[in-house]
């Protein structure tokens, strides 16, 4: 009796252990889902907040003026496009006189326009009186930097413009703009007589930044998974799991394939490479390999058991 009493009061015990174990699973899953809920949120605003950065830089512009006289040269200057690579960036420049040194509204030059530029733009630009003014792409040498350094890298260049026409120097006010969104440039502008200048420091943009980083940390988050899940097969001397060996496999050769990705398109040899990439092409190589090895070797030590 004493017997049947012990055993009727383990399982209620057990019983009550159970009923506890659910009620404490069903207490955390309500604190889980407003704190998923609220993760997302945050991370949906820090992205929003990016983005808007990313499309102000785009949208701003800066102005300098040799003058305010109303006879003069506007000149806009906005960035199309920046070869890390080549060390120089595209600059596309639109000159429109106004006043007494303009023909049809703005469209010609009343006398023939020559606009100076500083010697990193390497050409100065002629517009002749009463034909239609155009925009023209200009290369604009860089200075500084290297592309090794990707994603941290930074160029500068200094943009200079003056304007002579006629044969006599006239006042110009020059904008500068960017339009390439994978790179950001820091401008200071001056005026120094006739001459409107900007000092330009270019780095990759907050975009290219982030998505280079998060590109780092996967290369890393995949090494390790595939070095937990190398040693699991290894230490519990499961054999040959092809399952597994093709996972770590296509794992191998996915990332070169992300790796070729990264917004810029940069070089072999990039800081990108040496922190993260070959770092970890190394590990899931040699994880792989070790699998390989230590799994036949289980298989040749599991055969003999198995045909006796």
């Amino acid at each position: 009796m004493g017997l049947a009493d012990a055993m009727s009061g383990a399982e209620s015990k057990s019983g009550e252990d159970r009923v506890t174990t659910k009620r404490s699973i069903a207490q955390r899953r309500p604190a889980f889902l407003p704190v998923a809920i609220i993760a997302a949120i945050a991370a949906i605003g820090v992205g929003i907040w990016v983005q808007v950065g990313e499309r102000l830089d785009l949208e701003t512009t800066t102005v300098v003026a040799t003058s305010e006289s109303a006879d003069r040269i506007d000149i806009d200057a906005s960035v199309q496009r920046v070869d890390a690579a080549g060390r120089e960036l595209t600059l596309r420049v639109r000159a429109t006189p106004r006043g007494a040194l303009s023909d049809d509204g703005g469209l010609s030059p009343s006398a023939d326009l020559i606009l100076l530029t500083s010697s990193n733009i390497q050409q100065d630009l002629v517009f002749r009186a009463e034909s239609r003014i155009s925009s023209v792409d200009v290369p604009v040498a860089l200075t500084g930097g290297t592309i090794t350094d990707y994603p941290f890298d930074k160029y500068a260049t200094d943009i200079e413009f003056a304007a002579v026409q006629g044969g006599q120097p006239v006042p110009v006010r020059v904008s500068f703009a960017n339009s390439d969104a994978l790179f950001h440039p820091a401008v200071e502008a001056y005026s120094d007589g006739g001459v409107a200048g900007f000092e330009v420091s270019v780095s990759r943009s907050n975009g290219v930044l982030i998505f280079a980083i998060l590109m780092m940390a996967a290369m890393w988050a995949l090494a390790i998974a595939v070095v937990i899940g190398s040693r699991f097969l290894i230490t519990r001397r499961l054999g040959l799991v092809w399952a597994a060996l093709g996972w770590m496999a296509a794992t191998l050769f996915a990332l070169a394939a992300f790796r070729n990705t990264a917004p810029g398109s940069p070089p072999i040899g990039s800081l990108l490479d040496y922190v993260a990439f070959l770092w970890a092409e190394a590990i899931i190589a040699f994880c792989l390999i070790a699998t390989v090895i230590a799994g036949a070797r289980a298989e040749a030590t599991a055969a003999p058991a198995d045909g006796r």
